[in-house]
């Protein structure tokens, strides 16, 4: 994301997973790790996709290590495609890799990686604070149920996956969702505005 993020490799189920690490600015110690978890990567999906960056650029402002990782068979990581199981298994393997013990954790993804993020956050070693979802492929995948202060953001007008669907998902949960007017589903000229709803979820004086 900048030159100061810190590529490497750490050991998944299915081999070598690559992940991106970048910190907070000014060297403060982070708050915790937040892990972003990315689209789906057999339609194009990568570690270094836009809104998996904004999210990232989001903890690092609120203070966290921002920590994205590639699923198995993208870029350095090995493997192959799994339909969604194995890449529960490598979220895991990379938040006990670069997680301390006891330290605060963050569960989010977008599309693909909402599904990932709300299955891992169900077995996870020790529980995630807080899990961010935008927009969650409800409707291609078993999204799990997630905590109720979970921060949901979708765009209205998502042709992915429909936003109908996510209601359909949150409602028997009476989980609020945020849904920006006019949005597609890649936030295309909004991704300042998402940045800014993140942040403004977890601490309004940092907008």
């Amino acid at each position: 994301m900048n030159a100061q993020t810190d590529r490497r490799l750490v050991p998944g189920p299915a081999g070598q997973i690559e992940v991106a690490i970048d910190l907070p600015a000014g060297g403060i110690t982070p708050v915790g790790t937040a892990l972003i978890c990315h689209p789906n990567p057999t339609q194009g999906g990568t570690m270094d996709n836009k809104v998996v960056q904004t999210l990232a650029r989001a903890f690092i402002q609120l203070g966290w290590r921002a920590v994205r990782f590639n699923f198995r068979g993208i870029g350095k990581s090995e493997g192959a495609w799994d339909e969604g199981r194995g890449e529960v298994d490598d979220a895991l393997a990379v938040a006990d890799a670069l997680r301390s013990p006891g330290e605060a954790l963050i569960l989010s993804g977008f599309s693909f990686g909402g599904y990932v993020a709300s299955r891992a956050a169900q077995r996870v070693s020790e529980p995630a604070q807080r899990l961010v979802l935008v927009g969650p492929a409800t409707s291609r995948f078993d999204t799990a149920p997630v905590p109720a202060d979970t921060v949901v953001i979708h765009g209205e007008v998502d042709d992915v996956v429909p936003l109908s669907a996510v209601l359909d998902w949150a409602r028997p949960q009476s989980l609020p969702v945020t849904v920006v007017p006019g949005v597609g589903h890649f936030f295309h000229g909004q991704l300042p505005l998402l940045k800014s709803l993140v942040v403004r979820a977890f601490d309004p004086t940092k907008i």
